[in-house]
């Protein structure tokens, strides 16, 4: 089996001294928070608001320091410091369904749809050079059959030479929203090619020196076509940075460069984002929500627990289902409504 390993020393050998610091403050912040959430957690009805509103400043103390992180940093884009404070709530709500505990599979999903619509909005919903028509026709045939028009914005130029490539298995739905919302978008209809790798964490390691394995034997991609391209990635969770940048950092090495490179992510940690952007050359992050730290497991905090696992359903580590296995689990909902990049999937795993 054909393996190459990164570590997380290698991954803090791109980050300043500044961003250490940065990281360590954040840190002891949020470790300030835990025994508030045992108390709030043990709380009964009359010390309960007391608590609450202890809990509430620690997180706008955290929400403070984040942003004076982020402020200088043009390539890490979070939806609440780059959009109109009038529609931040809806984001702070959607955030909230996914990280509750109660949230099942279906509505996790339905979540996660909207988080990357908000998402694509970020990155290129900016005031557009140019719009496009698109004629639809309608349901309604009486007196004649009815039409209508509608100008959406032009992005081809941003979108139209980009390859999604996937980080299995959390990443699968996520990149085949990005692509669909492409598809919406592009004036000819583009479908993106895809690239599949198998890349996972050593979870037996600690954070500290954890390793991420990427696994090319059980991965699907075509060097040419990722050379000069514009390279997406679309996974719900950035917490240490390190399979992104593993994966990019192989193509390089492979003498394939990107034309840009753009992280979509739910859920970052300060972290894992200042990693992406120190260690790859003009990548740009753009998340829903920024967290604070990690737990000793690589986990993100407060977080949503294993995303992949909410997403498709836990898989057994002696029997983990392939791509096919999922698209079948994910059922017919799902699978038509992203067809075209199912095709396209289906055509990078059997192409080979």
């Amino acid at each position: 089996m054909t393996r190459l390993v990164m570590r997380a020393m290698d991954l803090d050998g791109y980050l300043k001294p500044a961003d250490l610091e940065a990281i360590d403050v954040l840190n002891q912040q949020y470790a300030g928070t835990l025994d508030v959430f045992r108390r709030y957690d043990l709380a009964d009805p009359s010390t309960r608001a007391a608590v609450q509103a202890e809990m509430e400043g620690k997180f706008s103390e955290m929400g403070s320091t984040m942003r004076s992180i982020l402020e200088p940093e043009p390539n890490i884009h979070v939806y609440s410091l780059e959009t109109p404070s009038f529609i931040h709530g809806e984001v702070s709500r959607l955030v909230a369904k996914l990280r509750h505990v109660e949230t099942g599979g279906p509505e996790f999903v339905y979540y996660i749809q909207r988080a990357y619509e908000l998402l694509f909005n970020l990155a290129f919903g900016g005031e557009p050079k140019s719009r496009h028509n698109i004629i639809v026709k309608t349901p309604v045939s009486f007196p004649v059959q009815n039409f209508a028009v509608h100008k959406i914005p032009k992005i081809d130029d941003l979108t139209g030479n980009s390859v999604m490539i996937v980080m299995l298995r959390a990443a699968l739905l996520p990149s085949m929203i990005v692509s669909k919302e492409i598809q919406e978008y592009s004036s000819a209809g583009y479908v993106t090619p895809f690239a599949l790798f198998k890349i996972s964490r050593d979870d037996s390691k600690k954070e500290k020196d954890m390793a991420y394995v990427l696994d090319l034997d059980k991965s699907f991609f075509d060097l040419e076509a990722l050379d000069g391209k514009d390279w997406f990635f679309a996974d719900p969770m950035n917490a240490t940075g390190g399979s992104m940048i593993s994966v990019v950092k192989f193509l390089i090495d492979q003498g394939v460069k990107p034309k840009s490179v753009k992280f979509f992510n739910v859920l970052s940690v300060m972290k894992g984002a200042l990693r992406v952007v120190r260690a790859i050359e003009n990548a740009h992050v753009y998340t829903l929500w920024m967290d604070p730290a990690l737990n000793e497991r690589a986990y993100i905090m407060p977080g949503v627990g294993d995303a992949g696992d909410r997403i498709n359903g836990p898989d057994t580590k002696e029997d983990p289902r392939n791509i096919i296995q999922l698209f079948a689990d994910y059922g017919t909902r799902i699978t038509s409504l992203y067809r075209s990049q199912v095709r396209e999937i289906e055509k990078t795993v059997l192409g080979r």
